[in-house]
């Protein structure tokens, strides 16, 4: 089982160097702002963070830059992890950041192991959202907490980046993730996996689950 689905923004499947290209000329401002509300909402900065379906790791390395945090960057993809682990070894930050192949449905890391738990847009590929909330819960230590769901930093970074995007499907699949449909199914998973301690932060800019442990 496959931690993410294919992506897909324009109808047609992005390779992982395509994903790295977007993510490192269009989406990169977004990385250093989502992971300063990271640290915020979690209210520490050391210790041990997972960041599940990194992808080329651009939120990992906005974190590492900006905390105490060892972090392991976790995908399923293999071509995903071979442009994360260039742009971590290009940054510096192979002391700080490790790739891990794995599947967010069975996280291989033993019960109540992690501090924080990160994750922009993988949670939309998941194909069963509930038995990945109950392994990310499992796998927080007590005081652990999560950032994960889909955002863009801010109302204006998102338009801003929208505009640079300029495509109708990217759009129409940004509306479909961030609304209020996409975030009831995520309530409801959220209570298939019996967490019960947690909120959905919601600004003009997307949505996070923020769990508590």
């Amino acid at each position: 089982m496959k931690t993410q689905k294919s992506k897909k923004w324009d109808g047609k499947e992005q390779t992982a160097a395509e994903f790295n290209e977007i993510a490192k000329n269009i989406f990169a401002p977004i990385y250093p702002v989502i992971a300063r509300q990271a640290i915020e909402c979690c209210g520490f900065d050391r210790g041990f963070c997972i960041d599940v379906g990194c992808g080329p790791g651009h939120l990992a390395l906005a974190l590492a830059s900006i905390s105490g945090f060892t972090i392991d960057a976790l995908d399923m993809s293999d071509d995903m992890l071979a442009c994360a682990r260039k742009n971590i070894r290009d940054a510096e930050m192979s002391d700080r950041i490790h790739t891990v192949h794995g599947d967010v449905h069975a996280l291989p890391y033993d019960d109540c192991t992690v501090d924080l738990v990160i994750s922009r847009g993988s949670v939309f590929f998941w194909d069963a959202p509930d038995r990945a909330f109950a392994e990310i819960y499992r796998v927080l230590r007590t005081g652990g907490r999560t950032f994960i769901g889909g955002g863009f930093g801010t109302p204006e970074l998102k338009a801003a980046i929208m505009a640079k995007m300029n495509d109708p499907s990217f759009g129409e699949k940004v509306r479909g993730n961030l609304g209020p449909v996409r975030e009831k199914e995520l309530r409801l998973c959220m209570d298939e996996a019996g967490i019960r301690d947690y909120e959905i932060r919601r600004d003009g800019s997307g949505f996070w689950i923020v769990m508590r442990k």
